[in-house]
């Protein structure tokens, strides 16, 4: 069992997870950051140097950024089945320290196969900085974790949806992670030629797929919150009813947070594009589970608070029409200031 679990996570690492992040994306989003980045070691966890656009970006920047190393590691499946074009066939280490450029540029095979969670990585984790890069999408729940653990600063990219993860969360309604500037729409990525499928479209001889829900995750100020949402709707209790197992009302739309509400409001996860953390406390979140979507107790606010912790996750958000349940998506539980 513990071995067909390890090959699936494999699988994950390489099958589905092969999203390469384009220049442009990388170079817009770290120019806000640049202040954070000076005499600082950056270590880019899952890259490969030959082709990730984050090693490429702070080597050219080396100087610029004022940066005292740059590390990077890179994965290698032990199941050639999963190799790519992209993925190299070795896991090692790159290190670069600006030096007369390539004759400083320093590679290290590795005995591990590069995984971010091994402890070989681990140790080039404890004498990083910051670490910046596009982690695998499957294994967010570790990864992001791992960096709180080890107190470091981070600029990653992950599913914005990450955000409602039990595993998540409370670093959110901690402020010890939020998203960072680009909030825009779409990115747009790279992907191997072995996953074309009707959401892959190819330019230039290179296949390319565009992800809707993609955010960067930062713990960096870059002092480029939204503007606070203008709130000029009135509380209804129509439209805005109270959910049948939350002492909380249903918001459907960020523009329609009430003006003259002070209770817990459940909105949904797109909110989180808006949220201003001087406007608005995220007191918790709520999340249907398959195995009891239609669960009826009734929550006091003190134990809706306490969702995000992962405590009760056996309802997910309810509203009562005549006889009928509606179960909800996640919906995030917020405050006005």
């Amino acid at each position: 069992m513990a071995r067909a679990k390890q090959y699936l996570d494999k699988a994950k690492f390489n099958a589905y997870d092969e999203f390469y992040t384009q220049m442009t994306y990388i170079e817009n989003e770290m120019w806000y950051y640049r202040k954070h980045f000076k005499n600082k070691i950056i270590y880019c966890n899952c890259d490969d140097p030959k082709e990730s656009k984050f090693f490429q970006h702070f080597q050219k920047k080396f100087k610029t950024y004022g940066l005292k190393k740059l590390i990077t590691t890179c994965y290698k499946s032990n199941n050639p089945d999963f190799w790519s074009t992209h993925k190299s066939e070795r896991s090692f280490a790159c290190f670069f320290d600006g030096e007369r450029e390539r004759e400083r540029e320093r590679e290290r095979t590795l005995v591990s196969d590069g995984d971010f969670r091994k402890e070989e990585c681990i140790e080039f984790l404890k004498q990083a900085d910051i670490i910046v890069t596009n982690p695998p999408f499957s294994l967010f729940r570790s990864y992001l974790p791992q960096l709180i653990q080890y107190r470091k600063k981070f600029i990653i990219l992950g599913n914005m949806n990450a955000f409602a993860y039990k595993e998540i969360f409370p670093y959110f309604r901690d402020r010890k992670c939020w998203f960072g500037v680009y909030r825009k729409g779409g990115m747009e990525f790279e992907v191997p030629e072995e996953r074309i499928s009707n959401s892959v479209y190819s330019r230039n001889e290179r296949y390319f797929q565009k992800l809707g829900n993609i955010r960067w995750f930062t713990n960096l100020d870059h002092k480029q919150f939204p503007d606070k949402v203008d709130l000029w709707a009135k509380y209804n209790r129509l439209k805005n009813p109270k959910y049948d197992n939350y002492d909380a009302i249903e918001v459907g739309k960020t523009i329609e947070i009430p003006c003259d509400y002070d209770g817990v409001m459940g909105v949904p996860i797109s909110f989180m594009d808006k949220y201003h953390p001087d406007q608005f406390e995220i007191v918790g979140w709520a999340k249907r589970n398959k195995d009891n979507p239609m669960a009826t107790r009734i929550y006091s606010r003190d134990e809706c608070n306490a969702f995000g912790d992962g405590k009760d996750l056996n309802a997910g958000p309810v509203l009562r029409e005549g006889n009928k349940l509606n179960p909800l998506f996640v919906r995030i539980l917020i405050r006005r200031k």
